[in-house]
């Protein structure tokens, strides 16, 4: 069924067993504009209903294979038809009867003999309560898709998803193909094309640069504000004929100094409650970019200032491979407490420190800066890694009483290739040597417990070793048993590779869908 606006004429099934009394409605429709088909038993109506588009049903309840009153109910019952149906009968015509087929689901009884208009009249209501329904229910769908279509793009965490989001929400509000061009903050105009098909990812690639001032150009002579203008099509759509037709294309700006969004659908022309559906959804997708670069912009600076709190480049010496990673949390723009730190002390002797302060703040990030500097005074002033801990203990105490973290210090003497280690409440470090990697078992109470911590740990090395260090972020995720990730990471650990190449490695296994930061640390010795 396809309901146009207003009184249009409509495409009526009259089905009646007598060839008299479908020729006479049959013709009164047709007088009157519509278009009519007929058929003299329910079978052939119900095949009818199967093949054609049809609107409305004229059905007299006395058939000779089945009654007119079955025939209404399976219409009524089938999620495909559901057609309108008005029942004309000669022989049905008590009061009980007319009762029977309204309750059946009809939505009209009309007895013969009925005057000519009273039947057309009479269709032309039913007709117009169809259509202003499907009307009103198309109209619902579309704001039901258009509120998803917002809740999608303001979801979106990076600009390939809003594009995206852009694109599919213009194709399944509209229900035709639709493209969306938006500016990403590294200079590249990502492109999404949706096929306007419901649960099809659209497909994303790089437009030309110079694609977004072209269609400035030619929607700077527009009437209106965001009103679209047509281009062809295959200037929008990659890999597209020259001949494919043309769009309607939307610019949409907003009041900051970003360049405009572009939103893009084939249709040949666009209805008044279309046009305005895509502004709405025009104008939701330029707030959800300008949110999404603000974002942006706070990560970046987030990230900036975090690395410059970290050593800028691990320290150079002969048989120690050092390498370093820090990576934010992909979906937090604020600074985390994850670092690490290497101090290099007089007569060969590194202090190798990775810790975590608790939390996701300037504050978190301000206490870490804070441990930080003060474990390279307390190194430089040559305590060992327990006394270390135990006067961060005191000033973490003291300055920021409601404050945790972890840390887990390394002292390495590289003339006795000895290693002295204190930790609190830090992962243990992984230590693989002599082809066995297991982690070192020293344990201590966090930062911030008003605990004592147990003296330092002191082991002779191997002649060649590699330890790794991390913190959580790395393998600590929602519904993931630690111990697991932790065996699972010893075993990663375990191949014979450079401390880059193992950064990398270990970054990519276990931290592509990192929720917190990582601050990951390879040292191996060699000869």
């Amino acid at each position: 069924m396809s309901y146009p606006n207003a009184d249009a004429p409509a495409l009526i099934l009259v089905v009646d067993d007598t060839p008299a009394s479908r020729y006479i409605a049959s013709s009164w429709l047709r007088r009157h504009g519509h278009q009519v088909i007929e058929a003299s038993t329910g079978a052939e109506a119900l095949a009818a209903l199967a093949r054609w588009p049809v609107d409305l049903v004229v059905l007299d309840v006395g058939l000779p294979d089945m009654s007119g009153l079955e025939v209404c109910e399976r219409i009524k019952n089938d999620p495909a038809l559901g057609h309108p149906v008005v029942h004309l009968s000669a022989t049905a015509i008590r009061g009980a009867d007319r009762a029977r087929g309204l309750a059946g689901g009809a939505d009209a009884y009309l007895v013969e003999p009925v005057e000519p208009d009273e039947l057309v009249a009479t269709v032309a209501s039913v007709l117009r309560y169809y259509r202003a329904r499907d009307s009103a229910e198309k109209f619902a769908g579309r704001l039901s898709r258009l509120t998803t279509a917002t809740l999608a793009m303001h979801g979106a965490t990076t600009f390939d998803q809003l594009t995206a989001a852009i694109a599919t929400g213009a194709g399944e509000v509209i229900g035709a193909p639709a493209v969306a061009l938006i500016a990403a903050p590294s200079g590249s105009l990502r492109r999404a094309t949706a096929s306007g098909a419901a649960h099809r990812a659209p497909a994303l690639d790089t437009a030309p640069p110079a694609l977004l001032g072209q269609l400035e150009a030619l929607t700077a002579t527009s009437v209106g504000r965001n009103r679209a203008v047509r281009v062809p099509w295959s200037l929008l759509a990659p890999g597209v004929d020259a001949d494919a037709g043309d769009c309607a294309v939307f610019l949409f700006r907003s009041r900051s100094a970003r360049p405009p969004v572009c939103l893009a659908v084939r249709l040949p022309e666009l209805e008044v409650a279309q046009n305005d559906m895509l502004t709405q959804l025009g104008n939701a997708a330029v707030l959800a970019v300008d949110a999404l670069g603000l974002y942006a912009e706070e990560h970046s600076l987030a990230l900036t200032l975090q690395r410059s709190f970290l050593p800028s480049r691990p320290p150079e010496r002969p048989g120690l491979e050092v390498a370093v990673r820090y990576v934010p949390a992909a979906d937090n723009a604020e600074i985390g407490g994850d670092f690490y730190e290497l101090v290099e002390l007089p007569a060969g002797r590194l202090l190798i420190a990775i810790g975590d302060v608790a939390g996701h703040s300037i504050h978190a990030a301000t206490v870490m800066v804070e441990l930080r500097h003060a474990l390279r005074a307390y190194a430089i002033e040559d305590h060992g890694p327990a006394e270390i801990l135990a006067r961060l203990e005191q000033i973490l105490v003291h300055y920021h009483p409601t404050e945790f973290a972890t840390l887990c210090l390394l002292l390495l003497d590289r003339d006795q290739n000895q290693l002295s280690i204190a930790n609190a409440g830090h992962l243990s470090p992984l230590l693989i040597e002599a082809g066995e990697s297991r982690y070192l078992d020293v344990r201590g109470p966090m930062l911030g417990l008003r605990r004592p911590h147990p003296p330092d740990t002191v082991r002779a090395m191997a002649p060649n070793w590699t330890i790794v260090l991390v913190t959580d972020g790395l393998v600590e995720h929602p519904g993931t048993d630690l111990d697991a990730a932790l065996e699972e990471l010893r075993l990663a650990a375990s191949v014979d590779s450079a401390p880059e190449e193992l950064s990398d490695q270990l970054l990519e296994r276990f931290g592509l869908a990192r929720l917190d930061d990582i601050a990951l640390l390879v040292l191996r010795r060699t000869g």
